[in-house]
């Protein structure tokens, strides 16, 4: 059997630019303030005393991890212990039609300490950690590059290691909904119905479709639609037209990836007007 690749059909359609920054507690402690993207903290040396938005408290020590989503209200507050900690701040900013499909597993912050069931991150930790100990020819280039690489290692990392809930790195952990998963990514225009995912996966259309939804948190069809509508968006604000964005993200015509533009624009409208009904988002 050939070997499956899990991520780089994810990778183009997440189109991640990282960026490292040298503010890493900044002052006001909160999110980006674009929800397409992951902020990361990586620790070095020493150790932080974590106090999430709920009160309750742990402690990373380095090396380790800490991610959120971009723009997220339950970011956590980080405490130096004995003395200040050295760290790095990465962020992770999504262009790709595939961000938001990714991104909604990072509900809460994520911390991973690195030890040895981490052995391919640590590798990359401690070549930033020897990089960042001295300045050097080529180091800002380097680094961002060592980013990259990271960012890569953590995704991985987590398909290997499932820790959230459900979500797609959940999905990609499992063979058999990763052959439809990657089906999917790779070649989106095709008419990919339940049947023919299925049997991609190797499962029959009940199974799949149940299991799917447990491991994803959302329908095959859901899945698809929303790859799909993403990549239409993209096409546009390309400059390209509704004919070619159709075929581009595998709608029958111009006229039905106009309708399902309609329909994703109602439902967000009605989301924001309910959100905006809520008692606590009220004005004083």
């Amino acid at each position: 059997m050939s070997h499956l690749d899990r991520l780089s059909a994810l990778l183009e359609g997440l189109a991640p630019q990282i960026h490292l920054r040298s503010d890493v507690l900044p002052a006001t402690e909160t999110a980006l303030a674009t929800p397409d993207s992951l902020e990361l903290h990586l620790l070095l040396e020493g150790e932080w005393r974590l106090i999430r938005a709920d009160g309750a408290q742990e402690h990373l020590t380095a090396p380790g991890l800490m991610l959120w989503r971009g723009a997220q209200s339950q970011v956590p507050r980080l405490l130096p212990v004995l003395g200040e900690p050295r760290a790095l701040g990465i962020d992770a900013v999504f262009s790709g039609p595939a961000a938001s499909l990714l991104l909604e597993a990072f509900a809460q912050p994520l911390f991973i300490e690195l030890g040895a069931g981490c052995a391919e991150l640590d590798l990359i930790v401690r070549l930033i950690a020897n990089e960042m100990a001295a300045p050097r020819c080529g180091q800002p280039a380097l680094l961002e590059r060592a980013g990259e690489i990271l960012f890569i290692g953590l995704l991985r990392h987590l398909i290997a290691h499932p820790r959230m809930p459900s979500g797609m790195l959940n999905g990609l952990a499992d063979p058999r909904i990763a052959r439809a998963l990657v089906a999917v990514h790779e070649r989106p225009q095709v008419s990919w119905t339940l049947e023919k995912l299925a049997a991609v996966a190797g499962m029959s259309r009940t199974a799949f479709a149940l299991y799917f939804r447990q491991l994803m948190n959302v329908t095959p069809g859901a899945y698809l639609a929303r790859l799909r509508l993403g990549i239409a968006r993209r096409e546009i604000a390309r400059g390209n037209g509704l004919k070619r964005a159709a075929r581009e993200s595998g709608y029958a015509s111009a006229t039905a990836l106009s309708r399902a533009l309609s329909r994703s624009l109602s439902r967000s409208l009605s989301r924001q007007a309910a959100a905006l009904s809520r008692p606590d988002m009220e004005l004083p």
